[in-house]
């Protein structure tokens, strides 16, 4: 699938540079730069999948929000060894974006602002299930995002979190609107372009696809325990990349579609392996301290991270091994 030759090439390259640097370990953001999309993948500053793994902070609303703080994120990055950081802004109903948008600016800046610091990248994600009946509020946000971190190569663009039931034609014109409103100011930055039913029908999108923009993703998601997001769901997904289209596994969990259910190892190994097998981007959800299989941490961890292995559910554990594992190698 890729170039086996500029592989090797570039792997001594990166290799040497790891030499040079001591057994310290180096920040994404210098290991791969800014991100563009060419020939059907994301590829960084030397041509090769980046393959970002990292974590998402949950809906920036009710108890999540405690999550969007400076420490958390620098919690992440030491100890579970992030290279990116999904924010996920709430954007209704009561108190997301729509109704409470300076406290939701606050919170976004201060996770954003912080990874950039950490030099890992971050997905600023509009969180919102029906987002194309707030266009307008979606252009000036992210037209607001673009203005402020334009020339930042941390920063990726997610414009709408998981079409439920609308037709790719209504995502599709959502889109561009959007990403018209972000490229007026940012021309580079990679944008993730969300596809209908929950971002799992990236084949409907690859047979139409929006063209006319460079560095566009699409965000395929899925739940590696649900029984229905199987083969199928992998053939979906295997099918659009063969024709062409830039995947990133913007969320997934290793329970079931409604964030309960199973942790199903082998389902979730058999998942783990596919997306290293085809160099994809991925971020776990989520950070919260809920009764759920997919939730992180257990009832009452401290919202600014040191948590104990105690203090982690099943997931977090094994989330956070993965991470370590293969962000540090």
């Amino acid at each position: 699938m890729f170039k086996f030759k500029k592989i090797i090439l570039c792997a001594i390259l990166m290799a040497g540079s790891f030499h040079l640097e001591a057994q310290i370990i180096p920040r994404p953001i210098n290991i791969h730069g800014a991100l563009t999309v060419e020939g059907g993948f994301m590829i960084n500053k030397v041509g090769l999948p980046p393959q970002l793994r990292g974590i998402s902070l949950s809906w920036s609303l009710w108890g999540g929000k405690k999550y969007y703080n400076q420490e958390l994120v620098g919690w992440l990055v030491k100890d579970f060894h992030i290279s990116v950081l999904r924010a996920s802004m709430g954007v209704e109903p009561q108190g997301g974006y729509l109704t409470n948008q300076e406290e939701q600016l606050k919170l976004m800046a201060a996770v954003i602002d912080k990874a950039i610091n950490e030099g890992i990248y971050v997905l600023i994600d509009w969180h919102d299930h029906n987002a194309e009946k707030h266009l307008e509020e979606s252009k000036a946000f992210f037209a607001m995002m673009a203005k402020k971190y334009a020339g930042v190569p941390n920063v990726i663009y997610e414009i709408f979190n998981e079409p439920a039931r609308q037709s790719w034609e209504v995502v599709k014109g959502y889109s561009v609107e959007v990403i018209k409103a972000i490229r007026q100011f940012d021309s580079k930055n990679i944008i993730v372009v969300g596809s209908p039913r929950w971002d799992q029908d990236v084949d409907v999108a690859a047979a139409d696809p929006i063209k006319g923009f460079d560095n566009l993703v699409y965000s395929f998601h899925f739940y590696a325990s649900d029984p229905n997001h199987q083969e199928m769901l992998r053939a979906k997904a295997e099918l659009a990349m063969e024709k062409g289209l830039a995947l990133f596994v913007t969320e997934w969990g290793v329970g079931e579609s409604n964030g309960n259910g199973e942790f199903n190892l082998e389902k979730t190994e058999r998942w783990m392996d596919w997306m290293e097998k085809n160099r994809l981007s991925w971020v776990n959800w989520n950070v919260t301290d809920k009764n759920e299989t997919t939730a992180l941490m257990l009832p009452g961890a401290a919202a600014t991270g040191g948590w104990s292995l105690e203090q982690l559910t099943a997931s977090g554990k094994y989330m956070r091994e993965q991470l370590s594992k293969k962000n540090k190698k």
